[in-house]
């Protein structure tokens, strides 16, 4: 299992300087990943968890700690597709590409958030089409010289989207979901499964089977398929319900039931952490309590 970061995107972490700093000091650990997650609005009153209140842009952020890495993958869970148009986030995530020499990773969801629908306009449903027709849609502008897609949900005439991305078929696509259906899609059309924060064991471990069975049905390999979990890490007291908590022997055990229950990639994400990543969080002492753990889990220790 592969084991990766958080980048600092959320709350008093989430600086130029620290960005920078975890970035470069993860890549020279031997992380395999830093992975970002997205966040445009929080309803006014919504008692959202602290770590949604203040999230930087995740694609505006990889492009910066590209700028200052040169081996460590770049990934997004993830991107709600409503929100935004095939093409314009095609072209993201081509340049993304493209600037990091091809880095970039890109999971996908649907969303969930009311206020972000009204505020971009958009309408998830039908997730399972539009996803799609999503998916089809980035594939086509990644590796065809001349796109055309005529769907019920997505157009795009005869055209030319150039620069290509480097990496060969443009960065992997994995999709989120916690349903059956949603299982099945990722396993069936995309390269991968990332799961949500809240994920249980048991959800990874079930849902796992879920889109490897899929990918099989479908013609393709199942062990060539990326399963992802977001690990929201909490340092300290032991809450046996949350696997990545404790002390670091603790975490790092926890670590291993993720392998177990065929997880290929885990990144501990130190946003969920309030002493860290929420948003009244002391900067200097949160900073110093991140780099600690980023050392104390590296791979390579």
């Amino acid at each position: 299992m592969l084991i990766s970061f958080g980048c600092p995107v959320s709350g008093a972490w989430a600086e130029p300087a620290v960005v920078g700093q975890v970035a470069r000091r993860a890549e020279e650990l031997g992380y395999h990943g830093l992975w970002t997650f997205q966040r445009l609005l929080v309803a006014e009153g919504d008692q959202l968890d602290p770590v949604y209140r203040s999230v930087l842009d995740p694609l505006v952020t990889l492009g910066y700690a590209a700028a200052l890495t040169a081996r460590i993958r770049l990934g997004v869970a993830v991107i709600n597709l409503p929100y935004l148009s095939p093409a314009y986030l095609a072209k993201q995530a081509s340049t993304l590409d493209v600037l990091s020499a091809g880095r970039a990773d890109l999971a996908l969801g649907t969303g969930w958030s009311a206020v972000e629908f009204a505020a971009t306009g958009s309408d998830p449903a039908p997730r399972g089409r539009r996803t799609e027709e999503y998916v089809s849609v980035l594939r086509a502008l990644f590796t065809e010289e001349v796109t055309s897609f005529d769907g019920d949900l997505y157009t795009v005439p005869p055209s030319r989207m150039a620069p290509k991305p480097v990496a060969p078929g443009g960065p992997p696509i994995l999709l989120g979901g916690t349903a059956e259906s949603a299982l099945r899609r990722a396993g069936r059309i995309a390269d991968g499964w990332v799961s949500r924060s809240a994920a249980t064991l048991d959800d990874i471990r079930s849902g796992t089977q879920i889109v490897r069975r899929a990918a099989e049905e479908s013609g393709k390999d199942p062990d060539d398929m990326r399963i992802v979990v977001r690990g929201a890490v909490l340092a300290g007291d032991r809450d046996d319900a949350r696997p990545l908590s404790g002390s670091v022997e603790q975490i790092r055990a926890g670590a291993e039931l993720y392998a177990e229950a065929g997880v290929t990639e885990l990144f501990y994400d130190l946003n969920w952490d309030p002493l860290i990543g929420g948003p009244d969080a002391d900067p200097a002492a949160g900073l110093d309590r991140a780099l600690e753990l980023l050392e104390n889990l590296a791979p390579s220790s």
